[in-house]
């Protein structure tokens, strides 16, 4: 679990949970209402999840234990992960460093598809401060000992939204129009995690990149940590091509020929490859 906790701590700016003794306390929305819990691991490795404001029936406990398993990934079995990366030259050392590390993943699609669009073309310290700043200004709360635990705002809030209502926040105006049109698809269902889940990777890549200001940076963003496909593979992205040139000693950049050739040796990892490499700089 250290792993996991070093990158979920990695941004003071981080405002949808909170960690604190190795304790994680967040918001999960369960449908019928929110819902503050904590997790930690015990001295036994056990997942220990507890509600901290309320009394569960039985529907929201199962709501919560499968957003906690969704977002450690926690159904794949890493140790055919490993056993590859073994022999790697880049990613050996990462592993060795971070075993344990999943995917933390995005379960919810229209927070995935809004940091996407928000880590667009900036530094990630920045995309922290523009998430922050969205989630305090459309998000809801539950305050507790004195601190607000926030949800992420909901697609169908944001839908309703004009630009307007941007005019705090220090996002572009093209973004937040691209943030509003993803809201909109997906409050008249043409875009849902569902529909996207019924697909094969191709045809679910395809269909986000339809989407206006959804290019294959983040539709293979969004396919590695809400949709899961372990396939995905960012291929443009700066942090990954920066944590090579690292690993590597090396002042130049990877071409794409490049990473396509590395990408051949992590065939059906390429999510998770992509995941280690980015945690040597992040």
């Amino acid at each position: 679990m250290a792993a996991n906790l070093g990158y979920l701590g990695r941004n003071k700016n981080e405002c949808t949970y909170d960690i604190e003794n190795n304790v994680i306390t967040r918001v999960v929305q369960t449908g019928a209402a929110n819902r503050l819990v904590q997790l930690y691991v015990n001295d036994k490795n056990q997942m220990i999840v507890q509600f901290i404001d309320s009394t569960p029936d039985e529907k929201e406990w199962r709501k919560v234990f499968s957003f906690i398993w969704e977002w450690f990934d926690l159904d794949r079995n890493l140790s055919p992960f490993f056993e590859m990366a073994k022999g790697d030259p880049l990613l050996e050392k990462p592993v060795q460093e971070f075993r344990g590390l999943r995917v933390i993943g995005v379960p919810d699609l229209f927070e995935a598809l809004c940091w996407g669009v928000l880590g667009q073309q900036i530094n990630l310290a920045f995309a922290y401060t523009l998430k922050r700043q969205f989630v305090e200004r459309f998000g809801e709360s539950i305050e507790w000992n004195g601190k607000k635990y926030w949800t992420f705002p909901t697609y169908k809030k944001i839908s309703k939204l004009t630009l307007e209502d941007f005019a705090d926040i220090k996002m572009t105006v093209r973004k937040s129009e691209y943030i509003i049109g993803i809201a909109k698809l997906m409050d008249i269902g043409e875009l849902s995690k569902e529909r996207l889940l019924a697909m094969d990777f191709k045809d679910a890549e395809k269909s986000l990149i339809k989407i206006r200001g959804i290019g294959p940076w983040t539709a293979n963003y969004v396919l590695m940590r809400c949709l899961r496909f372990p396939t995905a593979f960012p291929i443009d992205d700066v942090g990954l091509h920066n944590a090579i040139k690292f690993m590597r000693g090396s002042e130049k950049k990877p071409s794409k020929e490049e990473l396509m050739e590395l990408s051949l040796s992590w065939s059906g990892w390429q999510a998770y490859a992509t995941f280690y490499l980015w945690r040597v700089l992040y």
